[in-house]
């Protein structure tokens, strides 16, 4: 499964976030939406958020761990 993680760069809940992920082996791509005015508009204040390519569903920020897992799993 694929999984994108929406956020900006030097954003400290997003760095939190990217790691979290990556501790629990799920590998996410870092997708920055400064640049994009389209995802700035739907994720500026939700940031970080998880997306599940598959299906479209996503995961907002606060989570854990065992919420990323139950996410992915």
């Amino acid at each position: 499964m694929s999984y994108l993680l929406y956020g900006t760069t030097h954003c400290h809940l997003c760095e939190e976030a990217q790691a979290l992920v990556a501790g629990c082996g799920i590998a996410a791509t870092h997708v920055d939406i400064a640049n994009d005015d389209a995802l700035l508009e739907r994720y500026g204040v939700r940031i970080p958020v998880l997306f599940r390519t598959a299906d479209g569903a996503e995961l907002g920020w606060p989570f854990d761990a065992e919420r990323v897992r139950r996410f992915c799993g």
